[in-house]
């Protein structure tokens, strides 16, 4: 009998023979990577959003590319939940985890750091319009913004040549709301100019999609796909979308413009910043247990492609491998549950 796996999982710190690991917050990174697996199986790209002329555009990338090591080598270890260690000597504290780290198993090296967003196409805000304005809700924690500041860093090596440092900065209370709005065109500027003079750009979120015929819990006939930001390209998306402020109060898109730009600062000021104090000291009475969440009306113009109306992956390339261990408490987590005609 065929023991329970993902595709392409073959060397991970998770056992896909135990039924926790089919959990929900495991799978939905653990499925994310086993279709990137899939996707270079297949010599697939992967969607890329990335930074061209100062614009998010959907360009692709391979998956090899992606992890910075092919899905075939015998040298790829997935690890999951785990801490990315090249970008600790930015931290103060203990480094944060990311979703999932890729690594050389032989050299021990970290290959690359991704969060991971599998999220359901169309969303509740968009699955009654018409499929090319379907998008997909996305929710960002505020570790992600932790290492999003330390990408940005690794690849501006001239950070005090593109933030817009104001004069009174070392009398600015960062808890004060008022005086931090004062300071906001400064803040949207410098996103501005990481993404107008970044020569580097790095995969950093990586969002498959999952699609379903409108509201309805059935899946697609196509399905499946991958979009991955560039680091680059998400900087972009948190200015575009900070709308600075909500009757007189700072939104979280904003605050999470304010944390990477003090991130930002720290490390030009000191080379490190501490982002537990950050994030608590810039919390604006609004609670930390997330950064934001954008909505598919919002993403889909960032998003729009023809993977996104028509995904790469049919609903029957769904294969049998540990479905009958899944407990359907999220959507996808349900339809693969209920769909036992996929496994036929």
């Amino acid at each position: 009998m065929q023991k329970p796996h993902l595709f392409g999982l073959n060397q991970s710190n998770r056992d896909f023979s135990k039924k926790e690991v089919w959990g929900k917050n495991q799978f939905n990174s653990s499925f994310p990577a086993a279709l990137c697996c899939y996707l270079e199986h297949k010599n697939i790209s992967a969607n890329y959003l990335c930074i061209k002329n100062n614009q998010v555009i959907c360009s692709n990338v391979s998956i090899a590319d992606l992890f910075a090591i092919s899905t075939k080598s015998n040298e790829i270890f997935f690890a999951f939940e785990t801490v990315y260690m090249p970008f600790q000597k930015y931290i103060i504290g203990g480094m944060p985890r990311t979703d999932l780290v890729i690594q050389n198993k032989n050299n021990g090296q970290c290959c690359r750091a991704l969060e991971i967003k599998l999220t359901a196409l169309p969303d509740n805000t968009t699955c009654n319009l018409s499929e090319d304005k379907y998008g997909s809700e996305i929710v960002i924690r505020p570790d992600s913004i932790v290492y999003l500041a330390c990408s940005v860093a690794e690849n501006i090596k001239n950070l005090e040549q593109v933030i817009n440092i104001p004069n009174n900065i070392n009398n600015i209370d960062w808890s004060n709301g008022n005086e931090i709005i004062n300071i906001l065109p400064n803040i949207k500027e410098s996103l501005i100019n990481i993404c107008k003079f970044s020569k580097n750009q790095t995969p950093f979120l990586l969002q498959p999609i999952w699609k379903t015929q409108g509201k309805s819990p059935k899946l697609a006939e196509n399905c499946l796909d991958v979009f991955v930001w560039s680091d680059i390209a998400f900087v972009k998306f948190i200015h575009d979308i900070c709308n600075e402020q909500h009757n007189n109060n700072i939104t979280r898109q904003t605050r999470t413009a304010i944390w990477l730009y003090k991130m930002l600062f720290d490390i030009i000021k000191s080379g490190h910043f501490n982002h537990k104090e950050i994030i608590d000291i810039c919390s604006y009475n609004t609670k930390n247990d997330k950064a934001f969440a954008s909505s598919g009306t919002i993403t889909n113009p960032f998003m729009l492609s023809p993977r996104l109306i028509k995904p790469i992956i049919n609903k029957n390339e769904i294969k049998r491998g540990g479905q009958e261990m899944l407990s359907p408490e999220r959507r996808f987590d349900a339809i693969i549950y209920n769909s036992p005609e996929l496994f036929l």
